[in-house]
């Protein structure tokens, strides 16, 4: 009787979370709305020539005395008001997606973002992953637009099969820098770093995926395996499984992938899932000895390299202007 009452407790419980997240999403769908109109009211006040740039400092003189209690309404806070308005009053593919994201986020995407791509690049991640500030920071810092831009390039064919069969939701290099371990680590010490800071690691990989298991013994024969980490991932709706390794990709850790994923699509996944997937996490890897190890692979496997400190935002930077501009050099020459 008593499991009975906790359900419907349980039950309760519910209601009364999903009743204050609409709550929550309400009240925040009014501030951005009311910023985006103070901005617009200023905007246009500080192009009037009666008024000009003064505007802003009048009125934050204005709600310093009147109000001093309300926060955000100083001159720097004003700016970003009048800011977001002009950023976004045109763009009709963000319209949907502004009153989703915290006030935060949005001060943290206006600071930090050059282009309008990057902003909506961003603005749509947080809506889908439900980024804290802080967690969004991180992902901006860690150069994450640029690192996803940079594993759409086009590539070889195996390569290009395998994301294109994994719904390009694995990138080309991943940054561990959480992990705070040394440039020579085992890769036990390795797995379990990752493990101790699951929560960070599943922020980069993705928040769609569910940790399953650390050293997950498959059984092949009389011959028992373990994967290093097993996750299950809900977009994909399929078993993922990593593989961690401190050096240089081998092309014979695509066979130990295959073994791997036959063995938990015949024994682990459920009918109604898909098949199993791998990741090869490596050091380094040359493109091209990769693409000659997928390109007999039967199952999808990607392989991916990480790094334990940030990379260099700016050389991130180069490198995407170095792909567009040879993308759009590349069309020029195909419509000549």
């Amino acid at each position: 009787m008593s499991e009975i009452f906790s359900n419907t407790y349980s039950e309760i419980v519910t209601i009364i979370n999903n009743a204050r997240e609409r709550a929550y999403r309400k009240v925040n769908e009014e501030l951005i709305l009311m910023y985006r109109d103070i901005g617009k009211y200023i905007s246009e006040h500080v192009e009037s020539a009666a008024y000009g740039d003064s505007f802003v400092d009048g009125l934050a003189d204005f709600f310093a005395k009147n109000y001093p209690d309300l926060k955000g309404f100083n001159r720097r806070g004003l700016y970003r008001m009048k800011q977001f308005y002009e950023l976004y009053k045109d763009d009709e593919k963000v319209s949907t997606l502004l009153t989703q994201l915290s006030w935060s986020n949005h001060l943290k995407i206006m600071s930090s973002c050059k282009s309008a791509e990057e902003r909506l690049f961003y603005m749509a991640l947080c809506v889908k992953e439900r980024y804290s500030a802080r967690e969004l920071a991180r992902q901006i810092d860690s150069g994450y637009y640029e690192r996803y831009m940079l594993s759409q390039k086009p590539t070889t064919s195996a390569i290009a099969e395998a994301k294109r069969a994994t719904g390009n939701v694995f990138l080309d290099t991943y940054t561990l820098d959480f992990l705070d371990l040394p440039e020579s680590v085992s890769e036990r010490d390795f797995s379990s770093a990752i493990v101790n800071n699951l929560k960070n690691f599943i922020l980069e990989i993705g928040k769609d995926f569910t940790f399953i298991g650390q050293e997950y013994r498959v059984q092949v024969g009389n011959h028992d395996y373990f994967i290093d980490l097993l996750f299950f991932h809900r977009g994909l709706s399929c078993l993922v499984a990593f593989e961690l390794k401190i050096g240089e990709f081998k092309p014979e850790y695509v066979g130990k992938m295959n073994l791997y994923l036959e063995a938990l699509d015949r024994d682990v996944k459920k009918a109604n899932e898909n098949p199993s997937v791998g990741v090869i996490l490596c050091a380094s890897k040359d493109d091209e000895v990769v693409e000659y190890a997928l390109s007999r692979s039967l199952s999808p496997t990607l392989v991916s390299e990480y790094r334990l400190k940030l990379i260099d935002k700016k050389l991130l930077q180069r490198k995407l202007k170095e792909y567009v501009e040879l993308a759009e050099n590349s069309l020029e020459e195909s419509d000549n």
